[in-house]
């Protein structure tokens, strides 16, 4: 009788954790039509944002991401911005230069389906592990310590060290 009490939740861990287990790759273009894959930057977490120029807490987190991409990218993670409109390539790269935003941006026409998994809204973050597995997702805001926390609850949790 407990097992059919239990059964319900220990499915929904399952769907879970299937769900931020999957390894995945996508091949997007830069701003100069340089191919970015996911799996360039297998042996780094990869913090992949999705966002868009008219979306205002996309544009509040972006010192953030500039501040944590410019801290790790030589390291151990790197940001992938990847932008979700429909808009001119000029009219991002006008935005990037007001910004000043030194990680890599993608283009990615808006879908409801990203290669990572589903888009609810923007922002939102997905963190791929060393490995290339999706292991967090976040829909709204983010900041560096924020990842910083999430990369080294999954570095714990996967047996590896500590964010530096």
């Amino acid at each position: 009788m407990k097992f059919i009490k239990l059964f319900p939740v220990m499915l929904c861990l399952f769907v879970a954790s299937v769900v931020y287990a999957n390894s995945t790759n996508f091949n997007l273009s830069d701003l100069d039509g340089k191919d970015h894959k996911l799996s360039d930057y297998k042996g780094k977490w990869v913090v992949v944002n999705y966002w868009a120029t008219w979306c205002p807490p996309c544009v509040e987190e972006i010192p953030e991401l500039v501040f944590f991409h410019d801290k790790h990218t030589e390291k151990d993670a790197v940001v992938l911005g990847v932008n979700f409109e429909d808009t001119s390539e000029l009219n991002v790269k006008n935005f990037l230069e007001d910004y000043m935003v030194s990680y890599p941006v993608l283009l990615s026409e808006p879908d409801a389906y990203s290669d990572l998994g589903k888009i609810t809204g923007l922002p939102t973050t997905f963190i791929v592990s060393p490995d290339g597995e999706v292991v967090h997702k976040k829909v709204g805001s983010i900041d560096a310590n924020y990842l910083e926390e999430i990369i080294a609850h999954y570095k714990h949790k996967l047996g590896k060290t500590t964010l530096n």
